[in-house]
C-alpha cells in the first residue's frame, strides 16, 4: 500500500508541476506535452530508484531514451507521409509503424537486451 501512495502523491505532484511549466511557454499546446511524458518518466524513475536502486534506474532511463528515439522516427514519418497526397493514410500509418519497429528493434539489439 505504501508504494501506491507514493506513486499517487509523486505522480500528481510531478504532473501538476510540469503542467504549470507547460503553461509558461508558447504555444499552449506544449502544456499537454509537458504534463504527460516527462512527469510520468521522472516519477517512474524516482520510484524505481527508491525500490530497486541505481543500476535498475540506469537501465530504465536508457530504455526510455531509446524508446524516445523510436518515437521521433515514428512522428517524423507521420509528418512526412501526411504531407504527401500520393501516399494513402493506411500506407503512411504502416510506414510509420515500420519505422518505429525498426528503430526500436535495432536499439533493443544494440543495447544488449536481445542477446
Amino acid at each position: 500500500m505504501g508504494e501506491i501512495a507514493v506513486r499517487f502523491v509523486l505522480g500528481g505532484l510531478l504532473v501538476s508541476l510540469f503542467a504549470v511549466a507547460g503553461e509558461l511557454f508558447q504555444p499552449k499546446t506544449f502544456a499537454g506535452l509537458f504534463g504527460a511524458a516527462p512527469s510520468v518518466a521522472i516519477g517512474t524513475l524516482g520510484i524505481a530508484y527508491w525500490t530497486k536502486g541505481g543500476a535498475d534506474v540506469a537501465i530504465e532511463a536508457r530504455s526510455m531514451l531509446l524508446g524516445a528515439a523510436a518515437f521521433v522516427v515514428y512522428a517524423a514519418t507521420c509528418v512526412a507521409t501526411t504531407k504527401s497526397r500520393a501516399i494513402p493514410v493506411w500506407m503512411g500509418a504502416a510506414l510509420a509503424w515500420a519505422g518505429w519497429a525498426a528503430v526500436a528493434f535495432v536499439s533493443w539489439r544494440l543495447a544488449g537486451a536481445g542477446a
